[in-house]
């Protein structure tokens, strides 16, 4: 697949770069990219105390939640989730050549 070069409304190019992934272990979990995005590419899940994922029904053994990448095909590129993260956990890249 090739890079993807777009314009930007005054003409300009642009290389849109995709969320690849979100640092679990320096994410808060407050939310700030997933309300940023609207596309629905990013969900909050429970960590164990383990660091591992655990469900909301484990209640003993949750520690916190972290942001995760739920459905990458939805991401448009424009990284406003990277822009607002306060500890810039997202990790972001073009399409492959």
């Amino acid at each position: 697949m090739a890079n993807l070069t777009a314009l930007t409304r005054g003409g300009l190019s642009w290389i849109p770069k995709f969320l690849q992934s979100i640092n679990k272990d320096t994410c808060l979990g407050c939310g700030r990219c997933f309300k940023v995005c609207g596309r629905d590419v990013m969900e909050l899940r429970w960590l164990n105390e383990d660091g591992e994922f655990a469900e909301e029904d484990d209640d003993d053994e949750l520690e916190r939640r972290v942001m995760v990448l739920a459905n990458p095909e939805k991401c448009i590129g424009c990284e406003a989730c990277a822009r607002i993260c306060p500890k810039r956990c997202h990790s972001h890249a073009p399409l492959p050549a």
